[in-house]
């Protein structure tokens, strides 16, 4: 935890200003938004099952390509 204490004659400002520069410093900051936005790992059978379902839809998507029922519209280049 980053502690300020207030200086003799310093105003809020300025001490405000300090504590801003010791928290960047201190990267407590980086730490919370790594927390913040952190997602879960999935498991291993969890990953198999998204992987089976992806591999089902390619394979279905690749089936209708073929056989002339699915229109591919032209990738687009940002």
């Amino acid at each position: 935890m980053v502690e300020v204490k207030r200086k003799k004659g310093e105003s809020f400002d300025g001490m405000y200003r300090r504590f801003l520069k010791r928290m960047q410093f201190s990267g407590k900051i980086l730490e919370a938004k790594g927390r913040q936005f952190k997602q879960s790992k999935k498991s291993e059978a969890a990953k198999r099952k998204s992987a089976l379902v992806a591999l089902q839809y390619r394979r279905k998507r690749e089936y209708l390509r073929k056989i002339g029922k699915l229109v591919e519209e032209p990738r687009r280049r940002w």
